[in-house]
């Protein structure tokens, strides 16, 4: 047996009821069985074994008073994986699917990515099984400020900054932040994702979609392809993807699909124009239901069904996936339609959102395939450009902050594919970033010693 294999084996003997952090570290250290080959001195220092350890897990309770004046009882999350290279940096996730499984897995994952960004960040994620849907705009006030009583004891500008996630966007950064803020007696950057007003980044809220994007394209060109007439599916409707959706459209592609958890929209049309600003304002301002979509404009509404599902049962023709809603939400089944489909081109913008199945199947059949931790790292990107413009007190434009965005995900497609090719997988991005991310981390923890 292998270092990898035991080094597999033994977080599934210490977490057996953690399928999805078990699921994330078994993709990144097969990855890295020949960087352990070729680097005794990461084997020495027992580099393997520590990085798939958090360097501490916190769970808390969240108690709150909702508006009929009832106690509600939540659990709370902080997940500190590894500040080898910066500060703790990672989002804050409020959905009712969220448990300790869920939340080391994108804390195992958001090391790698932020390296990938080359911005100083280690890697962390945290949140809690609230759920804001049907919440008052108090009963998410009042959540927020409940939450952040506990993280303030756990975060700070050079310890640990947080950001937003699925069912945490500008509203509840504004809560958690400003309850900070109060609590502390400061100003600082602890928060990414933040208003514009109070010290917040242009292109934040596009970043991770425009990022996706930006991603696949650069694989696109490997090929001597571009987005140009090409036939685009779209899973989600949050802020990931309305922005891939709008950035497809500037680049001359056409989305037919949009989800949401109750349903999944078909508009062969394409979603550009008024119809991406309806779906925006539906999401954003009047927080409805993407089946609101089709009954203005005529569309297809399937309900109950997955993006993928409703294209594995209709049989949709789609050139690019774009993945944006949640993990394993593309199995081996949808990953077989997609290809028959006519699919050349996957780039996730969520996080690990196709089985491993999915992912080999995307492989043996020549599909470029651009894994979450590279494809998705523009969110975390401008998070970044966000912490260095208030550390400076300053603001860029936003032609400044997208130029640096464009740049950042050129430089992390260039870097894992350079990797993939150096350790013997040509191609294989998923090996290229898993590599390239790592690489940074090991040689700084290297250097601290056994710390």
């Amino acid at each position: 047996m292998s270092l990898i294999e035991e080094i597999i084996a033994q977080v599934k003997h210490r977490d057996p009821e953690e399928p999805e952090f078990l699921q994330a570290v078994v993709e990144v250290m097969e990855s890295l069985e020949i960087v352990a080959e070729r680097h005794p001195e990461f084997v020495k220092a027992g580099i393997f074994q520590r990085i798939v350890e958090p360097d501490r897990t916190i769970v808390f309770r969240v108690p709150w008073v909702d508006d009929r004046g009832e106690v509600r009882v939540n659990r709370g999350f902080r997940i500190q994986f590894n500040n080898a290279i910066g500060p703790y940096k990672g989002g804050i996730r409020f959905h009712p699917s969220v448990n300790l499984s869920i939340m080391k897995f994108l804390g195992f994952e958001q090391i790698f990515k932020n390296s990938l960004t080359t911005l100083p960040m280690g890697g962390a994620k945290g949140g809690s099984d609230f759920d804001p849907k049907g919440k008052s705009e108090n009963e998410v006030m009042r959540f927020c400020h409940a939450f952040t009583a506990e993280l303030f004891r756990h975060i700070g500008p050079e310890t640990d900054v947080p950001a937003g996630d699925i069912g945490v966007g500008g509203r509840e950064i504004g809560y958690m932040f400003g309850y900070y803020k109060k609590i502390m007696n400061n100003h600082t950057g602890v928060f990414t994702g933040k208003g514009l007003d109070y010290g917040g980044s242009l292109i934040r809220p596009e970043a991770t979609g425009y990022g996706a994007i930006y991603y696949a394209a650069e694989m696109l060109a490997t090929r001597g392809l571009s987005f140009t007439g090409k036939t685009v599916a779209i899973s989600g409707s949050g802020n990931v993807a309305q922005f891939a959706m709008e950035k497809v459209n500037q680049l001359g592609g056409r989305v037919i699909t949009l989800c949401d958890s109750n349903a999944t929209i078909v508009d062969e049309e394409g979603i550009c124009g008024d119809k991406c600003d309806f779906v925006m304002e539906l999401k954003n301002v009047k927080r409805g239901r993407i089946k609101e979509y089709a009954d203005k404009y005529g569309s297809v509404c399937y309900l109950g069904d997955s993006v993928w599902d409703v294209i594995t049962q209709q049989g949709l023709k789609v050139d690019v996936a774009i993945p944006c809603a949640t993990q394993n939400e593309i199995d081996g089944k949808n990953a077989e339609a997609l290809v028959k489909n006519g699919c050349i081109c996957v780039a996730e913008g969520a996080n690990m959102p196709s089985t491993p199945e999915a992912v080999r199947i995307f492989h043996e059949n020549n599909v470029l395939f651009g894994p979450g931790k590279a494809a998705n790292a523009g969110g975390v990107a401008v998070s970044g450009l966000e912490m260095s413009q208030n550390s400076l007190k300053m603001s860029w434009t936003r032609q400044e902050v997208d130029d640096l965005l464009l740049k950042i995900m050129k430089g992390i497609h260039k870097a894992t594919l350079e990797a993939s090719e150096e350790y013997g997988r040509k191609g294989d991005y998923v090996t290229g970033a898993n590599v390239a991310g790592f690489m940074k981390v090991a040689r700084a923890m290297l250097a601290y010693g056994v710390v």
